[in-house]
């Protein structure tokens, strides 16, 4: 028989819950990569692959905070513990080849396009990854032009996201690019979702093979969420990133943290004028007034 399914079970809780925590895991993701483009070349890796985590872990969190509002009225729900890991594994992983991709390449086209439809691939990978999961007492069936559209919306997703990584500097310009990314990827989700339903085998409840919703998904969103509260702390006591719209986002700037060509002087520093009497000294390195 066919099942009833409902996926918004607790109304717009779980989808606004989800909808924010994609903002944050992109907000971060972002964020962190704007970091890597002006900082020096050995923390490069590092922030480049702060940001993939971020936006894999606030991606994976959003599908499975919305999971948690799906139910078939018909039968009970569970979910595989190994496949629930390695769909998390898979969004870090495919994030981070498109974030070192732009990030070591930059936005051009074929960079930009490779690492958009890599990284879209893996986010829809992701998604059904997660469905594969599911334990229940019937067949999950999919629609194949939804599922397709819901593959085109990630792509999509991914590399207008990817693209705003490497283009965009301002603080407030990230974080409207984040907002924009979480209706993507929210859109993804539940346009995957539209193309499912359930062909129930009974009516008893049934019995599944693994963990159910509250049991595996509440204990297993608790490491990614402090993993992205973790993360936003670094963030936010960063000085260059705390700096925001200020002088490190101008022109420039990116090159001047990889080397001050005209000086010398390694990234970051400030080349000693003579210690004249107008010349001002702050903590024992001098600077020259302006005229």
């Amino acid at each position: 028989m066919q099942g009833t399914v409902d996926g918004f079970r607790y109304g717009a809780v779980t989808p606004v819950a989800a909808y924010l925590m994609a903002c944050l895991g992109g907000a971060l993701g972002l964020r962190c990569i704007v970091r890597s483009l002006v900082g020096e070349r050995s923390w490069k890796p590092g922030w480049l692959a702060l940001g993939a985590v971020a936006i894999g872990c606030g991606i994976w969190t959003m599908h499975f905070i919305a999971m948690i509002g799906f139910q078939v009225e018909e039968t009970r729900i569970g979910y595989d513990t190994g496949l629930t890991v390695l769909s998390l594994a898979v969004a870090i992983v495919v994030v981070g080849i498109g974030v070192f991709m732009v990030g070591y390449r930059g936005a051009g086209r074929s960079a930009l396009t490779g690492a958009g439809i890599t990284t879209g691939l893996g986010v829809a990978a992701m998604h059904y990854l997660g469905m594969a999961a599911l334990r229940l007492d019937g067949d999950i069936r999919y629609d194949a032009l939804t599922v397709g559209l819901s593959v085109l919306i990630a792509i999509v997703a991914a590399t207008a996201a990817l693209w705003a990584a490497v283009t965009v500097r301002g603080f407030l310009a990230s974080l409207g690019a984040s907002l924009v990314m979480g209706v993507a990827v929210s859109g993804m989700h539940y346009t995957g979702m539209a193309a499912v339903s359930v062909h129930v085998h009974g009516t008893t409840g049934g019995s599944w093979a693994g963990e159910s919703p509250s049991s595996l998904l509440l204990p297993m969103l608790l490491g990614p969420v402090i993993f992205l509260v973790l993360a936003g702390v670094v963030v936010m006591f960063d000085p260059l990133l705390v700096l925001g719209d200020g002088e490190w986002s101008r022109p420039g700037m990116g090159r001047r943290a990889d080397a001050d060509t005209a000086t010398g002087q390694p990234p970051g520093r400030v080349r000693v004028l003579n210690d004249r009497p107008d010349n001002r000294r702050i903590r024992g390195v001098t600077y020259a007034r302006e005229r």
